[in-house]
């Protein structure tokens, strides 16, 4: 019976676990939508979510959520996603608790009476909810879709991978350090274990970095490499909060990374239909709130700086071959100055003749 029982699960991993043949077969840079704000409504346990809690009736608060910012997308200038997560006594979140990143804020007590209010404030107008008091959050926090009624590859991995990641951190001693929390579908099913890593980056500025075909072998190197020094793991990296990039500094640099083309070549399609209003405000570019508002500064893209270092690096490559911002000289004006220097040349020699008989 229990020979029955683990060729069931061997078998059940193989197809939706972290077995499975689709795993790495694609590139995963640049397959999240660019975003500057992430919000997570803590809402029950992860086992309980239907498939599209957002649009379900018995879920009457996310659902009222969803309808509500979907009315204000266009009122709402920073790039923000909303996420379900899971609502833990032991994490101390309840029903109705937000979590909002970079901002590193909670609020509690988010009800279906102040829900406009909520979204008024602190999403349109960036000020401090006047419902609720802003808390600070600290240390690392780790969100994994464990979205198992949504898709069954996130239901396998995810419970998986979050109870790897509590073992690691209590083998480490971070448990006041580092949270771990399973999350609603968060777009692309296909890469699960799919993880969110919201952490203070070498400049003590809240990155917020995601992860695909992350497997249990792979949770040290987030703990001691991602978490502890900063180091992004390439081979795993999904994209990050910002502005979209290709690629960023970190782990397994030597491996070339593209996310805009497929291992077929084919054009990698981004899925995401958690909620975002992505597609109705221009570039924010980088978002800090401070007690519960949100300022924000526009930056130069990264392909518009990258563009630039490449074509000086071209310059360079070149060497003597090209004076840089010369203007190119036609044929004639190069035959015309080698002529006026001819002349000059003549005249230097007769004066010099001219003083030597004198």
């Amino acid at each position: 019976m229990a020979s029955d029982n683990l060729s069931s699960s061997t078998l059940h991993d193989a197809v939706n676990g972290f077995t499975r043949p689709e795993m790495y077969t694609e590139n995963l840079a640049s397959t999240v939508d660019a975003y500057d704000r992430h919000v997570f409504i803590s809402y029950k346990n992860h086992q309980s979510w239907p498939p599209r809690v957002e649009a379900s009736d018995e879920d009457p608060l996310i659902k009222l959520v969803a309808a509500t910012f979907k009315a204000r997308k266009n009122d709402i200038a920073v790039k923000t996603k909303i996420t379900v997560c899971e609502a833990r006594e032991e994490a101390d979140l309840s029903d109705g608790d937000v979590l909002i990143f970079p901002d590193m804020i909670k609020y509690r007590g988010l009800e279906e009476s102040n829900v406009e209010s909520f979204i008024e404030d602190v999403l349109v107008k960036g000020i401090p909810w006047a419902a609720g008091v802003p808390e600070v959050l600290t240390g690392s926090h780790v969100y994994v879709c464990a979205h198992g009624s949504r898709d069954v590859r996130c239901g396998v991995c995810g419970p998986e991978l979050i109870k790897k990641l509590n073992e690691e951190i209590e083998l480490r001693d971070l448990k006041n350090q580092i949270s771990v929390t399973a999350c609603s579908h968060v777009g692309g099913h296909k890469y699960a274990g799919n993880v969110i890593v919201y952490s203070p980056g070498p400049d003590g500025k809240i990155m917020g970095h995601w992860y695909g075909y992350v497997t249990p072998n792979d949770v040290p190197e987030l703990l001691d490499q991602h978490i502890a020094k900063g180091e992004v793991i390439q081979k795993l990296w999904r994209g990050q909060m910002g502005p979209s990039v290709e690629k960023v500094k970190g782990t397994d640099d030597k491996k070339e990374v593209n996310g805009d083309v497929t291992s077929n070549g084919k054009k990698d399609h981004v899925e995401s239909d958690n909620l975002s209003n992505n597609e109705n405000v221009a570039d924010s570019g980088c978002c800090q709130g401070v007690n519960g508002g949100i300022s924000c500064c526009r930056v130069a893209s990264f392909e518009q700086n990258n563009g630039n270092g490449e074509t000086l690096e071209a310059q360079k490559k070149q060497g003597g071959k090209k004076a840089w911002n010369w203007p190119a000289l036609k044929e004639g004006d190069v035959l015309t100055a080698v002529g006026v220097v001819s002349a000059v040349a003549a005249v230097v020699v007769a004066y010099k003749l001219y003083r030597r008989s004198s």
